[in-house]
């Protein structure tokens, strides 16, 4: 949900300059077409025809969330949530089984201050399986809801909440929201809601919720992809049509508390560095002031050209990253600035420079300039989410502006005071809410008998104001509803049928040179996608300093030889394009996303970049100083710790995958790397010979390869051969072996257990895919069933398999709760025992992977980046070009006897390497009990702790 990704790049200002960004950001806005009715019962449904895929996607908003929840009830909103996917009275048990069955893709529930929605892109024809389902637990649920369904959920709730705050600054949130707004006011606590609250929720308290909020007049039904106005009428009537309306809803109102004098507070974590976060309460979102201050955070931290990035990483050199950012909500918003102190660095000095650059930015605002390219990387940004119907993108955007200020098209007024935003308006703004007070939490590494919990008690929070306004009433209205149209006795709609999948085909040319483009044509928005793959990736680090590929790959994005690295981005901001240069284990790319409206400059731009990088030694400097604080981070985070010491224990330290899976290397080897280094890197893989062009999007192959023989077409490898990559062979383990990590006060264990598979390359690859999808690749899989659903010791578990040219890795991951690591970790290897024993996968299990897999199809190469994922795939893993077109068949050959195979060939229950992580004060002697395998205490690297006591001598495991 919170996850968030710059892409790719491109644009020479000699051919741009200021004048584009204007034109740029005056282009006419986006339009998303949209029919809206009202049901006589009072549900609300908005309608976006998109027939260029057979989805649809279904958005369900409850106009409730957290803000509405009453003293001594956090967490109801959120809870619920959950709740309405345990089943309803007409479809018993998890609620994601017909979707999975269906090939339901973006699917999940998410809960807000102000909103919970529901939402899932189905193929065409399982539309109404999918209204079925919504409108089965919007009108018929609470006779499914019993005391077992509430304890389940309560559990995974508090093991989500667990798991939140064992990532390192997860108790920030919490603690801003109690000192930033008064504790009257619906958000001055957090969405997930209080361990005390939570344990006291009743099933009277639940049920009570559902009649309260969950009417039919309380709710946005959005419906966007292929299908018509006509048809989502009579499919809402339908399904929708007998639900109550609900009693009316009392509507929070805007209340915008600033805070009047600035204060502070200090907070301690399992974290590698000094973090300051600096929060303003600013107006709602739709407000005037609301978008202007966007633009000013985007001014004042919104990249490394931003005012305060330039100040305090380049200039000053006091911080690794910077970042200010407006968050907007339905009552009210938040401005915020964080800072990554550099380690050794006084807070008082970066807090003296940031004062100094708030100060000026408040006295003058933005320049032109400024202005300009925020405009465009706030435009250009919202023409890419146009491409998707679900998920985030078309129908989200809708049901948002309807359910916060009933104005579906509420965006086409923000983009529009956006790009008339001026000087003086953004200035304005600024002066009357950024000088204001705010609340500065300073976080400190913790340190020894560090008591999280004792802390947090602690912390007094904004008492009540006593000002807060009344909630209003809608409207009275006179809803009425319709006979029940739907036999719900009769079950699940089944779906009978299912739509082809539509894939470009792929066309091949060359370039002047003799470098291969690929291309798949995607005529949805005006974008285009080049990426430049590269066959080096992690292994290339062989014989190299540990982390050189990614490291290299970095400074791509930096500066070139005739353009410094503040030019570079400050050009793709005006052309606004993305790059994004990155190395997985097999491959290093280099991507570019431009609209094409800019792309012969975007493209001239990328190719000076990936070709002609400088390795300026300040660049090196700057971004070895972030990368060893990234190092650092990862190693206070228990996936980081895992990820970075399972590989080598699996491998060897001598393989080329023996290596961190993060990518990043070591201390020592990023310390001592020098220009050289990178360049010899770039000269060894980097190069013409070694390249393939894929290019997706809005193009022809006619258009296309004169653009890139112009740029790249006269580009000639060095003299000397690509080195030869050394992917060994490796045997698979003799006996189990289990690493444990300390991490003092965790209030979870990580559990990562490892094993060895074939190359994805390998001719069973699909079965091991469909056979671990049952095992513990679905949220319905064995695993997750059983430590989420059944036993409420995890928020999710499974099993996943990474793609590798050589022999890749099987991961078997659990975070649970401390009080049960012993016991989660004794049902990881049951299951993995019984699945290839006494209980292997069954005919139903895999059947139900196959229909998943096969009828995902259609809804899984909506955006032109899933095409361009898959061309990626053909092209390393050498797949035939109708790879995906045929990949139905394909699935649908696969059979239990081959899927059982796959999988037995590598879950071996004796060879798994089991990294733990957590407080081994609570964990060592319960996990040492179960004789899993020999025990050995390790550090963040991976290195021998010497044992303290009689306790922590090694014990052998007995078969």
């Amino acid at each position: 949900m919170k996850n968030r990704y710059a892409l790719l790049a491109a644009g020479l200002m000699s051919l741009v300059g200021a004048a584009s960004a204007t034109a740029a950001s005056s282009d006419a806005i986006p339009d998303i077409a949209y029919t809206r009715f009202q049901l006589p019962n009072g549900l609300t449904v908005v309608v976006h025809e998109d027939h260029k895929a057979p989805v649809v996607a279904v958005s369900i908003w409850y106009h409730v969330g957290s803000a509405d929840e009453p003293a001594g009830k956090t967490g109801f909103a959120h809870l619920f949530e959950h709740l309405m996917f345990s089943g309803s009275e007409n479809h018993k048990g998890t609620y994601f089984q017909p979707f999975e069955l269906a090939g339901a893709t973006d699917m999940n529930g998410t809960t807000w201050f102000d909103r919970t929605n529901y939402f899932e892109t189905v193929p065409t024809t399982a539309l109404d399986m999918a209204l079925w389902m919504e409108s089965d637990r919007m009108g018929h649920l609470l006779g499914a809801i019993g005391q077992k369904e509430l304890d389940t959920q309560r559990g995974v709730v508090q093991n989500e909440k667990r798991q939140d705050e064992n990532r390192p600054y997860g108790r920030v949130d919490e603690n801003i929201l109690l000192n930033t707004y008064p504790a009257d006011h619906p958000y001055h606590h957090d969405t997930i809601g209080s361990m005390a609250d939570l344990d006291a929720a009743s099933l009277a308290d639940v049920k009570k919720w559902f009649h309260d909020y969950y009417g039919a007049a309380n709710t946005t039904l959005v419906l966007a992809g292929d299908i018509t106005v006509a048809q989502a009428k009579a499919k809402a009537e339908k399904y929708f049509g007998d639900i109550p309306a609900g009693p009316p809803v009392p509507r929070q109102q805007p209340w915008i508390t600033p805070v009047q004098t600035s204060t502070r507070g200090t907070q301690h974590d399992q974290v590698a560095q000094v973090r300051i976060v600096r929060t303003w309460v600013v107006p709602q979102q739709g407000s005037d002031d609301a978008i202007q201050l966007d633009l000013a955070t985007t001014v004042l931290g919104g990249g490394k050209t931003s005012r305060l990035y330039q100040r305090l990483v380049y200039q000053d050199k006091l911080a690794d990253d910077v970042s200010v950012a407006i968050a907007p909500f339905a009552l009210a918003s938040q401005v915020q600035l964080s800072v990554d102190v550099k380690k050794g660095v006084d807070p008082a000095k970066v807090e003296a420079a940031i004062a100094d650059v708030w100060k000026t930015f408040l006295a003058n605002g933005p320049t032109d300039d400024e202005l300009a390219r925020a405009k465009v990387v706030n435009t250009a940004g919202f023409i890419r989410g146009l491409e998707k119907v679900g998920g985030s993108g078309k129908a989200a955007i809708l049901a948002a502006g309807q359910v916060y200020r009933n104005d579906p098209g509420a965006y086409k007024k923000d983009l529009a005071r956006a790009q008339a935003a001026t000087v003086a308006s953004v200035l304005s703004a600024s002066k009357t809410w950024l000088a204001k007070g705010d609340y500065t939490l300073t976080v400190l590494p913790a340190g020894p008998g560090f008591d999280p919990a004792a802390e947090d008690k602690a912390v007094v929070g904004l008492g009540p104001s006593g000002k807060k306004p009344a909630a209003v009433l809608p409207n009275a209205a006179d809803y009425t509803v319709a006979k029940p149209d739907v036999d719900r006795s009769k079950g699940v709609p089944p779906v009978n049928s299912f739509p082809d999948l539509v894939f470009p085909t792929l066309q091949r040319g060359k370039l002047k040179n003799g470098v291969e483009v690929v291309l798949a044509e995607r005529h949805t928005i005006p974008v285009t996608q080049i990426q430049l793959l590269f066959d080096a990736g992690y292994a290339a680090d062989q014989g190299r300093k540990l982390g050189t590929a990614s490291f290299t790959s970095t400074l791509l994005e930096e500066s070139t030889t005739s353009l410094d690295s503040v030019e570079v981005a400050r050009r793709k901001e005006r052309l606004g394009a993305f790059v994004d240069s990155n190395c997985s284990l097999d491959t290093c790319a280099v991507g570019l996303n431009a609209l094409n409206a800019e792309l012969k400059p975007s493209l001239a731009l990328f190719a000076d970049i990936v070709r002609h990088p400088a390795f300026k030694p300040e660049d090196i400097e700057r971004i070895r100083g972030q990368w060893l604080a990234g190092i650092a981070q990862e190693k206070t985070e228990p996936t980081g710790l895992a990820l970075r010491t399972l590989p080598p224990l699996l491998y060897g330290r001598h393989h080329a995958y023996g290596i961190p899976f993060t990518g990043s290397g070591t201390e020592e080897a990023i310390a001592s790397l020098k220009a050289d280094d990178l360049k010899a890197f770039q000269r060894d893989f980097l190069r013409p010979d070694n390249v393939r062009i894929l290019v997706a999007g809005d193009t022809t192959l006619a258009k296309i390869l004169p653009q890139l023989d112009a740029v790249f077409g006269d580009w000639t490898p060095p003299g000397t051969p690509v080195p030869k990559k050394n992917v060994g062979k490796v045997a698979i383990q003799a006996k189990p072996r289990v690493f444990l990590i300390n991490r003092t006060d965790a209030p979870q264990s990580l559990i990562l257990a490892g094993l060895i598979a074939p190359s994805t390359k390998a001719k069973n690859a699909l079965d091991l895919g469909i056979a671990n999808g049952a095992f513990g690749g679905t949220f319905t899989s064995r695993l997750n069933m059983n430590l989420r659903e059944e036993k409420r010791w995890a928020y999710g578990a499974g099993s996943l398999l990474s793609d590798a040219q050589g022999q890749r890795p099987m991961l078997i991951y659990a975070p649970v709760q401390t009080d049960k690591t012993a016991e989660s970790a004794a049902e990881i290897l049951k299951e993995a025992k019984a699945v290839v024993g006494a209980k292997p996968l069954t005919d139903d299990e895999i059947a139900k992977i196959r229909s998943q897999r096969v009828r995902a199809l259609p809804g899984s190469f909506e955006t032109t980046g899933a095409v361009l994922g898959a061309m990626t795939g053909i092209v390393v893993y050498d797949r035939p070009d109708d790879y995906v077109q045929t990949l139905k068949s394909r699935i649908e050959g696969v059979d239990r006897k081959a899927a059982e195979g796959a999988l037995s060939e590598v879950i071996h229950p004796d060879a798994l390497t089991w990294v733990i992580v957590g407080d081994l004060r609570k964990i060592e002697a319960p996990i040492r009990a179960l004789n899993l395998g020999e025990v050995h205490v390790v550090d963040a690297d991976g290195d021998p702790v010497k044992p303290k006591h009689a306790s922590q001598v090694p014990t052998h495991a007995t078969k």
